[in-house]
């Protein structure tokens, strides 16, 4: 069987045809019992390729005008059906999204201040940073990118424990096993193979563990990303691949980096479920990667969801985005702010009051102030931690270098002795 880009099936040749939706016990193919998708097909009543295949439109529950879009316009069809979060839930995702705003502007100004080295700023991409961290349950784990720090937060990490690495510390700043989060780090795409990994023990060991490995719209070119999906989906591992897919792979725009009618597209290369979802809705996002776990957690398989999102402010500090994009491509997404769709959304429903708010927003005040406080403090160095942690048994170049590294530092602190006298 084909599929256009359209999700039409075409018809099968005659010796390859199957029932169709109308009897979903048999709608897997043939030998396919044990199929990651059979399963999913039969609790849902449709095909195999509707299964694996996003929705047609991108699901999307609040509009950028912060009202909620009309049921028979969310981009749901059988078999992509989602409800609305639970009151509680889309309050507590405001809070999150009022922090991680406020961090990131506060970290901004830290690097401005010379008091953090690098920040990625996911100004813009809150929705997709909290309800990450809000779908998982506390045995749960998450691979976030050097993009998701606000993530992290929300996961329960100590906020200046987050920065640790961003102002040029050897570490990583907080303890992953404890808090169940994998260490952001630059190299592209090498956290979905770690979250595969750490996956594939859980299952081996009977654990109840769900696996969210998050990256860009950039790393799905990496080789990294191919052997994660196909590994996970052969092993039929418990892992929810989110990328957040901003536009741009640094100053490199989506178009010239897949033709493919979405990212989501890819997932039925691998044999598992894709979807699309507004990388701006937070109530949409909730629902989406809420339904994304727990199908993961009751034996689905690896699932692969796109959220629609924007990076509105540079790369990084080092980055000059205006060399790439327009000033007016920016303000289109400044309309889809996902802060200010949930204010709306939570206030127009009486969920979200003036005193509620002010009380998040002192919070958010709280956690900028502690950042300014924990990063101003100096840290000490100690040189030979250069080569302490690198191997559990020093190399003879480790030692050699080491050794270099002792003596100059002790003719150094022999020189500003005699100087002192």
């Amino acid at each position: 069987m084909t599929i256009s880009a359209d999700h039409t099936a075409q018809p099968p040749a005659a010796e390859e045809q199957t029932p169709g939706p109308a009897a979903p016990d048999a709608a897997a193919p043939t030998g396919a019992s044990n199929n990651a998708a059979s399963e999913a097909v039969r609790k849902f009543g449709i095909s195999v390729e509707d299964y694996m295949l996003p929705a047609r439109h991108q699901i999307q529950m609040v509009g950028p005008d912060g009202t909620l879009t009309p049921h028979t316009e969310q981009g749901t069809q059988p078999g992509h059906e989602y409800s609305l979060p639970g009151d509680e839930e889309l309050l507590a995702a405001y809070e999150q999204l009022v922090v991680g705003r406020r961090v990131n502007d506060q970290n901004s100004a830290l690097v401005r201040q010379g008091r953090m080295a690098v920040y990625p700023s996911s100004h813009g991409q809150e929705a997709c940073q909290v309800a990450a961290a809000l779908c998982l349950s506390g045995g749960d784990w998450m691979f976030p990118t050097y993009r998701d720090s606000v993530a992290v937060m929300a996961r329960g990490v100590d906020p200046v424990q987050t920065m640790t690495l961003f102002r040029g510390d050897w570490h990583g700043g907080y303890d992953p096993a404890k808090h169940k989060v994998g260490i952001q780090c630059t190299p592209l795409t090498t956290q979905l193979l770690h979250g595969v990994g750490v996956a594939h023990a859980a299952k081996l060991r009977g654990e109840d563990t769900v696996v969210l490995a998050m990256c860009g719209d950039g790393a799905t070119s990496e080789g990294d990303f191919h052997e994660a999906l196909n590994f996970a989906a052969v092993f039929h591992l418990p892992v929810v691949f989110f990328v957040q897919n901003n536009q741009y792979a640094i100053s490199v725009p989506l178009a010239h980096q897949s033709v493919a009618p979405s990212l989501a597209h890819k997932a039925v290369g691998y044999g598992m479920a894709g979807e699309r979802v507004d990388g701006n809705d937070v109530v949409a996002l909730l629902a989406v990667l809420g339904r994304a776990v727990r199908l993961a957690r009751e034996g689905s398989g690896p699932l692969l969801v796109e959220a629609h999102t924007y990076r509105m402010q540079a790369h990084t500090n080092a980055d000059d985005a205006t060399r790439y994009r327009q000033d007016s491509e920016v303000a289109e997404w400044v309309a889809k702010d996902p802060l200010s769709r949930m204010k709306t959304y939570l206030t127009d429903r009486g969920l979200l009051d003036d005193d509620r708010a002010g009380r998040i927003a002192e919070k958010a005040e709280a956690v900028a102030a502690q950042l300014r406080e924990g990063l101003s403090e100096d840290v000490p160095v100690e040189p030979q931690d250069l080569f302490k942690y690198v191997f559990s048994t020093p190399t003879p170049q480790l030692q050699e270098q080491s050794a270099l590294l002792a003596d100059e530092l002790a003719r150094d602190a022999a020189l500003t002795s005699e100087a002192a006298r």
